[in-house]
């Protein structure tokens, strides 16, 4: 369970950090994924949908050259 203190008798914004700690440790999606039961084949078809549009996401930031390569900066020049 999530805790705030309350400064300076400011409760709206205690409230606002709440709501964030809260949306950080993913509450709000997980009660929105246990409000009704999803048959394994929906959950299946669900997650495929999912990664496409992940690799769609990924592959259209490499052609734009916003994915970071990694490594070290040990690159292979030729004089």
């Amino acid at each position: 369970m999530n805790t705030v203190t309350v400064k300076n008798g400011n409760l709206d914004m205690a409230l606002r950090k709440f709501k964030q700690k809260q949306a950080r440790d993913g509450v709000p999606s997980e009660c929105k994924k246990r409000e009704a039961y999803d048959k394994p084949g929906v959950r299946r078809r669900l997650a495929k949908k999912e990664g496409i549009k992940n690799t769609r996401k990924r592959n259209k930031a490499s052609k734009t050259g916003h994915v970071s390569h990694g490594g070290h900066g040990s690159h292979d020049y030729n004089d």
